[in-house]
């Protein structure tokens, strides 16, 4: 309606104006949007599905006791492994992945352990560690040095080898039994991501972790979670952790094998976050609870090697 040419009617004009030009970009963006979906929303696909294998249903009590039984039914472990390093990460600013070397481990519990590291051809030693108890000792041949010092943390070493302490693998390699006494154990639904073998995808597939809580002293602290796959109900990582909550060892397990009527990975890879070093065991050949003599963890300090501590 055309406003009358008196000075009143020419301000009421100019404010409609001014109306008309704020309201003039909403339209205009309302007319770009609307013709392209019809709403002021969109669609788009995930780009990880969920798994849709069948899956198993566990309490923690059922976890605990799975984890118990297997702690006390393996006493000894004789392995021949293929062994695979890499140091390096953040930290470094480069990975460092080193041959596959052949591997012999023994194991016996309550705390001992040997591992001989093989060149793949010579056959001769590229380390030889032995532990059983707090003692670790360690030789290198190519450096000729013998290290003895103890299986708690230790500052990291720039050597590839300087790192390796038998408790590591000790850890990794037998899972230690839930105690009740001292220790509580929580229940965790989550999930995790794998490749789906038929279609060579990443998908999420549900898992159980056992939070377990430790006591030391008047407080409690997070000491480990084992994380089960929900298909099989076997443990498929096993995070340990120091009294701060950091994580110190990171194990994931896989391809397991029925050995004298114990299901056990035949794929285990380690990795040490702070020292940032990885080790992969491909076990090729295992016996369980066979006989293992105490002199075949001594191990005796080579004539005219260097003596060092760490």
């Amino acid at each position: 309606m055309p406003y009358p040419a008196t000075e009143d009617g020419q301000k009421r004009a100019m404010i409609e104006g001014y109306r008309c030009l704020r309201t003039l970009p909403l339209i205009l963006l309302l007319i770009g949007v609307v013709p392209l979906g019809g709403c002021l929303s969109r669609s788009r696909p995930i780009a990880v599905r969920m798994s849709t294998a069948p899956l198993q249903t566990a309490t923690s009590k059922d976890l605990i006791e799975r984890i118990n039984a297997d702690a006390t039914e393996i006493q000894t472990l004789k392995a021949t492994v293929g062994i695979t390093v890499s140091i390096g990460g953040s930290k470094l600013g480069k990975i460092t992945e080193y041959q596959e070397i052949r591997g012999y481990i023994l194991a016996r519990k309550p705390c001992s352990l040997r591992m001989i590291g093989l060149f793949p051809i010579l056959q001769s030693h590229v380390f030889d560690m032995a532990s059983s108890g707090q003692e670790f000792k360690l030789w290198i041949p190519s450096k000729n040095q013998f290290i003895v010092g103890g299986n708690e943390e230790a500052s990291p070493s720039t050597e590839p080898l300087g790192n390796l302490r038998p408790q590591v693998i000790y850890d990794a390699l037998l899972l230690q039994a839930v105690d009740l006494q001292n220790e509580l154990a929580v229940l965790e639904a989550s999930e995790h991501e794998v490749i789906d073998h038929r279609t060579q995808k990443a998908t999420l597939r549900p898992d159980y972790s056992l939070n377990i809580i430790k006591q030391n002293g008047h407080e409690w602290h997070l000491s480990r979670k084992v994380v089960f796959d929900r298909t099989d109900l076997q443990p498929h990582q096993q995070l340990l952790y120091d009294e701060h909550g950091s994580i110190v060892t990171d194990v994931h397990y896989d391809e397991y094998r029925e050995i004298n009527g114990v299901s056990f990975p035949t794929n285990i890879q380690i990795w040490r976050p702070r020292e940032e070093y990885s080790i992969k065991l491909q076990v090729t050949k295992l016996t369980i609870n066979g006989p293992i003599m105490d002199d075949q963890f001594v191990l005796q300090l080579p004539a005219g090697a260097g003596l060092a501590s760490r």
